[in-house]
């Protein structure tokens, strides 16, 4: 019978590990990265989690992130070739859910590693990739090519479109990672990097950039969605954000003509737009 294990403990000991630098016990540190790698593989503790009391609905667990980096920085250089030649830390093995998990991993080159975790019903479409400490909540599909940085946090019934490049923030340990809430959609060729925030119901559209400090600009509310000192940008429930430009005013810019991308919000989710973004359900 599996037990819960003793997180406390468990963060006591990751930080004086951490503290330690190189100079850790590696045996306790193999050790260690191994437990807190199967609390992530279960979706026991996550490297961020929703918080009420946050500005941006979330704060970050530092200790699991050190833990990682206990893991990365602890393992040793293995031999883990399958049908092509791989040569990766021995403390990081290629997840493998199984059949009991619910995930639908489709034949075709896709890849998770140890440390994320994958919810029942999850579809990975190939070839994709979810890095460790990452967090892919229930009826979510992963597109081909797409990618699930680090750390990413991924909410429930999102469509990750083919080519959405979602970033990885293990460093530094203290900063939230990209997060993308329930219900989303990520357009393909998209990149959310640098820890930004999406909320509930919001529609990315194809090609759209956004970084922890990139301002948008919300054409329905008549402002400038900018970060505040110190937090990743956010973009608003159910927003529709599409790429955009906007002019460079500093010389020579205007005699050139240039100008600059940008994210902008051109509307916020309606019935229209639930119909166009509605998931297919015989794909499921």
């Amino acid at each position: 019978m599996s037990t819960t294990p003793d997180f406390a403990a468990l963060r006591t000991q990751t930080e004086q590990l951490f503290a330690a630098g190189p100079a850790a016990d590696k045996t306790a540190a193999r050790a260690l990265w191994t437990e807190v790698r199967a609390a992530l593989n279960a979706g026991q503790v996550r490297s961020a989690e929703p918080d009420a009391s946050s500005p941006t609905g979330w704060k970050v667990n530092t200790w699991v992130k050190q833990a990682i980096l206990l893991g990365l920085r602890h393992g040793d250089m293995a031999d883990v070739s399958g049908a092509f030649p791989f040569y990766d830390k021995d403390t990081l093995p290629v997840r493998r859910p199984g059949l009991a998990a619910g995930v639908r991993i489709v034949p075709g080159g896709s890849s998770i590693r140890e440390g994320a975790y994958l919810a029942k019903g999850v579809i990975c479409m190939p070839p994709m990739y979810i890095n460790l400490g990452a967090y892919v909540d229930e009826g979510t599909m992963v597109d081909s090519h797409a990618l699930v940085g680090s750390c990413a946090q991924i909410g429930k019934r999102v469509h990750l479109s083919a080519a959405a490049q979602i970033g990885g923030v293990i460093e530094p340990v203290g900063a939230l990672p990209v997060i993308i809430e329930d219900d989303v959609l990520v357009g393909g060729n998209t990149g959310i990097y640098e820890g930004a925030i999406v909320k509930t119901r919001a529609v990315i559209a194809a090609g759209v950039i956004l970084t922890g400090s990139t301002p948008i600009y919300d054409l329905v509310h008549q402002t400038i969605i900018a970060p505040a000192a110190g937090q990743p940008v956010v973009v608003p429930p159910g927003a529709v954000v599409v790429p955009g430009a906007r002019t460079v005013k500093r010389s020579p810019g205007p005699e050139w003509g240039l100008s600059v991308a940008t994210p902008v919000i051109v509307k916020y989710r309606d019935e229209k737009t639930d119909t166009r973004t509605e998931l297919e359900s015989w794909i499921r």
